[in-house]
């Protein structure tokens, strides 16, 4: 997944040039051009309601109000104007003195699919003097949907789908159960998750709405003897997670994908690995458990 790309800088700022090593700074005094702060934005859309802000920078300051009117390129843009996004308005105002105006933008929320690939293409309307060739005029914006964590969403009855499971254990999926872990913020504790008397951990990483991502301490999977059918190394299995792919969680669909390496201590170097697995852990209803329970599962 992708940063936030919004930067709320004014061109004035990039164009700040710093002089010799005596600590005396000189400004731009060059042409009076205009343009996006950024080429590329990424927008987590939560709601409906919330405005995303677009800066629109001027390398001069005016001693008036200047607009600048802003179009969409319809030829690059897969979004539709009222039904998946909206503008403020269709123009920036910078005000006198100042370096940047800005523009506001929101999504709707309720019409953007989680998998949706959504771009916006904006393009300012102003005069060919003012259009600086290395920046250019237009900016692309792109519309996620996104939705608020809530740790309760991640409790109760889920499903456990896993290539160790159809590798080792014959069985297509697991029913288990989640809590939250009262010790440890933002973490989950999915009770007997492979084999009955072994809970896995796992933390959502929530700073970062567009990068929902888990993470996991090393802990104990699972006895060798039961595993396998016999003891190997210290008698016992750990897991951890696999740093060389992306595990992450979704808030909207309410499920987790997990990469986990599993290793047995204990045993010679180069042979105590017993896999890289991924896991794919899906919350359901109450009632779509009891027919999975009335199923055997």
């Amino acid at each position: 997944m992708k940063k936030i790309m919004t930067k709320l800088c004014s061109a004035s700022a990039l164009l700040l040039a710093v002089a010799a090593c005596d600590a005396e700074y000189t400004t731009y005094g060059g042409p009076d051009y205009v343009m996006f702060s950024d080429t590329m934005y990424v927008f987590p859309v939560q709601n409906s309601e919330e405005y995303f802000e677009i800066p629109i920078a001027a390398t001069q300051t005016c001693d008036y109000d200047r607009t600048v009117a802003v179009e969409i390129v319809e030829q690059a843009t897969n979004a539709i104007e009222g039904r998946h996004f909206a503008l403020e308005q269709n123009s920036v105002t910078i005000k006198a003195g100042e370096h940047v105006g800005v523009l506001r933008m929101r999504g709707f929320h309720e019409n953007i699919d989680v998998y949706d690939s959504l771009g916006v293409t904006l393009n300012l309307l102003i005069d060919k003097e003012s259009e600086w060739s290395l920046y250019g005029t237009r900016a692309q914006v792109e519309l996620r949907k996104a939705c608020t964590f809530d740790i309760n969403a991640f409790t109760g009855y889920c499903v456990v789908s896993s290539t160790y499971i159809m590798n080792y254990m014959n069985v297509d999926m697991r029913l288990i159960r989640s809590e939250i872990d009262p010790e440890r913020e933002n973490t989950i504790i999915m009770r007997n998750y492979f084999y009955d008397g072994y809970d896995l951990r796992i933390e959502f990483l929530t700073d970062d709405i567009l990068n929902p991502l888990i993470k996991m301490d090393d802990q104990k999977f699972a006895a060798t003897a039961e595993a396998f059918g016999t003891i190997y190394g210290d008698g016992y299995i750990m897991a951890r997670g696999a740093p060389e792919y992306t595990s992450y969680y979704s808030s909207c669909e309410k499920f987790v994908f997990q990469y986990m390496t599993l290793y047995v201590p204990g045993m010679a170097e180069g042979s105590n690995v017993v896999g890289t697995f991924i896991n794919a852990v899906e919350w359901i209803s109450d009632d779509e458990a009891a027919k999975l329970i009335e199923q055997g599962y």
